[in-house]
């Protein structure tokens, strides 16, 4: 998620210790299982970020602070976009959510160097009212991580009860959080070493994304893009099917 330079723009397109218990199977595919549910999934970033230094620098309220719109995000070494992997993935989840029935709401509709954004206030606000009265059931963030040397690993961050902002969905939240966390380690992911204990969990109370929202919101760091082996994964689409599956699971679980 960090923001670094973009070294190559593409187009729109082992456990330590003990291993995991096996993953339930995935319920049947059936168009009725997530019927009546809405799902709002934020693919980090904008690929074209990296053009719009004015745009994406200029301050938003994050939350009763001020941040910058949005960054770059980060890149695997050999130069994949954080942006791209996170749309990838989130077309994945988005057609597996849909194929069960559900409703699900995209915060940018493109993976576009000539496009950049949305700020961060606004993608934390989608989904908590539709223009048709309604309203997400969740949302989820999607991104991939970049830390120098730390190590391979997801982890999944939760909002910090905050009053008048997230006091009302941090607890929500966090169960939700943990049925993403306990669905990716199911899937044999690594919890990243370097982050809260090094147990996959994080609470924050600074992420405009998760403060600006009013229904259960998380945000998911599936890898880390500057670590070799989990830019093997990322990279791959067969990697990628298998991180929008976990995170089909987490959401049928939480919504049913």
């Amino acid at each position: 998620m960090a923001g670094v330079p973009i070294l190559a723009a593409l187009g729109a397109g082992s456990l330590a210790g003990c291993a995991p218990a096996a993953a339930p199977a995935l319920q049947e595919v059936s168009s009725t299982t997530l019927a009546g549910k809405t799902i709002v999934i934020d693919p980090g970033h904008q690929l074209g970020n990296h053009n719009y230094p004015d745009q994406i620098n200029a301050p938003v309220d994050a939350g009763g602070f001020q941040k910058p719109c949005n960054t770059t995000g980060t890149a695997t070494n050999g130069g994949y976009p954080e942006a791209t992997f996170a749309w990838q993935v989130s077309l994945l989840l988005k057609a597996k959510l849909e194929a069960r029935g559900a409703r699900v709401v995209l915060t940018r509709t493109s993976n576009r160097q000539d496009r950049w954004g949305p700020c961060v206030a606004y993608r934390g606000r989608r989904g908590n009212r539709f223009a048709d009265g309604t309203h997400a059931n969740l949302k989820i963030s999607i991104h991939g991580d970049g830390c120098n040397g730390c190590g391979a690993g997801f982890h999944v961050i939760a909002p910090q009860s905050r009053a008048g902002w997230t006091d009302d969905i941090a607890t929500s939240s966090l169960a939700f959080a943990k049925q993403v966390l306990a669905a990716l380690h199911n899937a044999g992911l690594p919890y990243a070493p370097y982050v809260s204990g090094g147990d996959g969990l994080d609470v924050r109370g600074d992420l405009g994304t998760l403060n600006w929202s009013d229904r259960p919101a998380v945000m998911v760091e599936l890898g880390n893009m500057r670590n070799a082996t989990d830019a093997a994964r990322m990279t791959s689409s067969t990697g990628r099917d298998r991180y929008a599956t976990a995170l089909t699971r987490a959401i049928v679980q939480r919504l049913t």
